[in-house]
């Protein structure tokens, strides 16, 4: 099994995204600064990973502090989950995690630090435990949704890479795949930092499953042509309403999916609501630097002086959506949660 998130020996280990499919490499981490910055950087991807490495990036702060007590300790803590909480404002997994370690840190405050920080690294196992758990639950509510010889469609990577080694899309298909459901995967390229081509890809190769890879523009030829049955993608952060802010292109993927009458689902834990957002027009949209968009593989593919508009994500609006798959099962619009 793919396992891109690690703790081992009171290190965090995370495999190095940005160097796929050519290079397999696990870092090591020992300062939450460092977990920061691999967020940041996209060492680790994807709204349940972040969540996972976030919370490991906790536990590390716990383990730098110097502090004689719970309360500097906690203090300590505090400084790093701000930190990391500052890293991608799009992932609602982020935020929910690093509550749930503020939690752990100020209900068990009195403890000495010793019991404090195995407590945080209690909590932070937990959190990568149910993720893993959760999707596999998940994947297999939505198998039942996969029709016999499916071709499927996906945008991005929702895969292992993007949660704690099963997947939120990809678990569907895997879930499916094993039951002898699947086809074909049509696998979206991403642009502009390619993790179709280069994580969803490799995790296809990794797995046996049968897939092409096709730039994000030739979507709507495929549907067109009638080799689509239907499109599953992650998702980063779903509001109230079930609108769902998933990486950018995705929208127009779900509109190409209305206009030929393919099914659009969406996958994701049920972490990724976020209850307190009452519709997509709320989640914030991060945007990145330029050079993603004016350079592919580190060569330069546009002038350096045209200006570049770079949103990380779009929000595709709930009726666009025909379910979503969570780890409790399918939601169908218009979308309740509770």
């Amino acid at each position: 099994m793919i396992a891109p998130i690690r703790w081992e020996r009171h290190r965090l280990l995370l495999l190095d995204q940005r160097l796929l499919p050519v290079e397999e490499r696990m870092r090591e981490y020992t300062r939450w600064r460092d977990v920061a910055d691999a967020i940041r950087t996209l060492v680790v991807r994807g709204a349940p990973a972040i969540g996972c490495a976030a919370a490991f990036g906790v536990v590390l702060a716990a383990r730098q502090s110097g502090a004689p007590d719970g309360e500097g300790l906690v203090a300590d803590v505090e400084e790093a989950i701000k930190g990391l909480a500052a890293t991608r404002p799009t992932a609602v997994n982020l935020f929910w995690a690093l509550d749930r370690m503020r939690g752990v840190a100020e209900a068990h405050r009195a403890l000495p630090v010793p019991a404090l920080r195995e407590r945080l690294l209690g909590e932070a196992q937990a959190i990568l435990d149910e993720d893993l758990a959760g999707n596999k639950a998940l994947g297999a509510h939505g198998a039942a949704l996969v029709p016999q010889r499916a071709r499927i469609l996906t945008h991005c990577n929702a895969g292992a890479l993007a949660t704690a080694g099963f997947g939120t899309a990809l678990g569907v298909i895997r879930a499916a795949h094993e039951h002898g459901r699947v086809a074909l995967v049509w696998v979206d390229e991403t642009r502009p930092v390619m993790q179709g081509s280069r994580l969803t890809a490799w995790e296809m190769v990794k797995e046996g499953i049968p897939h092409r890879l096709i730039a994000d523009v030739a979507a709507g030829f495929v549907m067109k042509q009638g080799e689509v049955d239907l499109v599953i993608v992650g998702a980063d952060r779903i509001a109230a309403n079930g609108d769902t802010a998933n990486k950018i292109g995705t929208y127009s993927v779900a509109v190409l999916a209305r206009h030929h009458n393919v099914p659009f689902y969406v996958a994701a834990p049920l972490s990724t609501i976020d209850p307190s957002i009452p519709s997509g027009a709320a989640i914030p949209i991060e945007e990145r630097g330029d050079d993603e968009v004016r350079s592919l593989g580190g060569r330069q593919t546009a002038p350096a002086e045209t200006p570049v508009y770079n949103p990380a994500f779009d929000v595709t609006p709930a009726e666009l959506i025909a379910g979503i798959i969570t780890e409790r099962g399918v939601f169908r619009f218009p979308y309740s949660f509770k």
